[in-house]
């Protein structure tokens, strides 16, 4: 920071990391091993700061490899605690459960679907935890947030005699402006305790607690599968293939792309219509859901493509966004990678028109040749790309073979948008400004149709 002290950076990452250190000769090798075992541990980010004029000293180390385990549960908390939960789920009429991504991070989805099929209880999981159930499992419900939920998620959740929530975190996005309403005797399960009405649990692992209610509960009989519809509804049909591309022809069409096994990434924009697509199984979704970070899922997408490059990797995003990391484009480039990347150019910042500004020049963004930009960035590359106008066009692009990059460019209406997208943004500019502010004074405001 240029004012003679090295502490800033050190002193702000452990506001937002679950440990940090600095190392010395003296203690890196009790340092290092904690702050991994820590975010193993955690399934959180830790910060480690080496200095690097140290950088080269050798020094002694332990002689065995680093053990990833977790402390072992506490038998008689974990007993308790068990017995607890499996007691009120036993005794409920309407159980249900609720995951958020600590369900995914702690490996315990497969868990929690064994105890739905078991008890016959709906699961529902949040925004941020999208694909982490199976969507085709019988028991699956959909996506609660809050006010914004289909209405049988809705009364599942909230009316519930016992919720059993995994990990649960209320912030704004997760529950349509705070208006999420979880039923006061929630059990909340979190990946090191648990809280059963007025009783906390420490010292005892999620994947414990869970292994040992789905062994104490009785098999549930009498309530049957619940199956629900996708949360957002589309055209059963793809219309004229001459006819100008839209939103809702253009979300049908990727019902229909989508396969077994994707990693499916969303950008914050109007490309949130993905969470109302019902997805195949064992897909991965990854998305800046809690912080809203435009442009995360270009440089994330680079992320995924390195540590899974056999999978398929498929990338939805818009032009405002893409603009904010467009660069990491030329790394997935040079190694070769091959993912599909749908962009849809509606110009500008389409989503904050919902918000406010819907005709501001603030809400706009310089045009690009996005489709050029594989040979901009690597005039060699093989990659496919498509400028899309109409539905036949997209067509055409859907059927490409993924020998190589895909990137297809969407031409789209500026106002084109569907529905719940509009609803949310119009909805957080209430909750930004207030019933009395700028966002409802006249044509401030895209709003969906009547």
């Amino acid at each position: 920071m240029a004012d003679g002290t090295w502490d800033h950076f050190f002193n702000a990452y452990a506001h937002v990391t679950a440990g940090h250190g600095r190392l010395s000769p003296r203690n890196a090798a009790t340092e290092i091993d904690r702050l991994i075992l820590t975010a193993w541990r955690e399934k959180l980010s830790v910060y480690m700061e080496l200095p690097s004029d140290i950088a080269y000293l050798e020094i002694e180390v332990p002689t065995s490899p680093l053990a990833l385990a977790h402390s072992p549960s506490d038998p008689e908390r974990l007993r308790s605690c068990v017995a607890a939960i499996a007691e009120r789920l036993s005794a409920a009429t309407s159980p249900a459960i609720l995951a958020d991504t600590e369900a995914d991070r702690f490996g315990v989805a497969r868990d929690l679907m064994i105890l739905a099929e078991k008890i016959q209880a709906p699961i529902a999981v949040n925004d941020a935890a999208k694909a982490v159930i199976d969507e085709t499992f019988a028991y699956y419900l959909g996506i609660y947030n809050g006010k914004a939920s289909e209405p049988q998620v809705r009364q599942a959740i909230e009316t519930s005699d016992c919720l059993l929530a995994i990990g649960y975190r209320p912030i704004e996005v997760t529950t349509a402006d705070f208006t999420a309403s979880l039923p006061a005797n929630t059990i909340h399960a979190r990946g090191h305790s648990v809280d059963v009405g007025d009783d906390n649990y420490q010292a005892v692992t999620l994947k414990d607690v869970l292994k040992g209610v789905i062994d104490a509960v009785s098999r549930v009989t009498n309530r049957g599968p619940r199956q629900v519809a996708a949360a957002v509804t589309a055209a059963r049909n793809h219309g004229d293939g001459a006819a100008k591309l839209t939103q809702v022809a253009y979300w049908q069409a990727m019902r229909g792309y989508l396969r077994e096994g994707d990693v499916l990434f969303v950008d914050n924009g109007t490309s949130y219509a993905l969470f109302g697509l019902k997805f195949p199984p064992k897909c991965t979704f990854v998305g800046s859901v809690n912080w809203g970070s435009i442009g995360y899922s270009v440089g994330a997408l680079l992320g995924t493509l390195t540590a899974a490059p056999e999978r398929h990797h498929i990338l939805f995003v818009g032009d405002g966004s893409f603009q904010v990391t467009a660069q990491e484009l030329s790394t997935i480039l040079r190694h070769d990678h091959k993912p599909v990347i749908f962009l849809i150019n509606n110009g500008g910042y389409t989503i904050e028109r919902g918000y406010l500004g819907k005709n501001e020049t603030y809400n706009d963004i310089a045009n690009c040749a996005y489709a050029d930009l594989p040979k901009v960035f690597r005039p060699d590359t093989s990659a496919r790309s498509f400028v899309v106008e109409t539905v036949q066009d997209l067509q055409n692009a859907l059927s490409a073979p993924n020998d190589t990059m895909i990137f297809v460019e969407s031409i789209m209406d500026t106002n084109d948008v569907l529905a719940p997208v509009i609803n949310s943004s119009n909805k957080g500019a209430d909750l930004d400004y207030g019933p009395r502010g700028p966002q409802r004074r006249d044509n401030m405001q895209l709003r969906p149709p009547t």
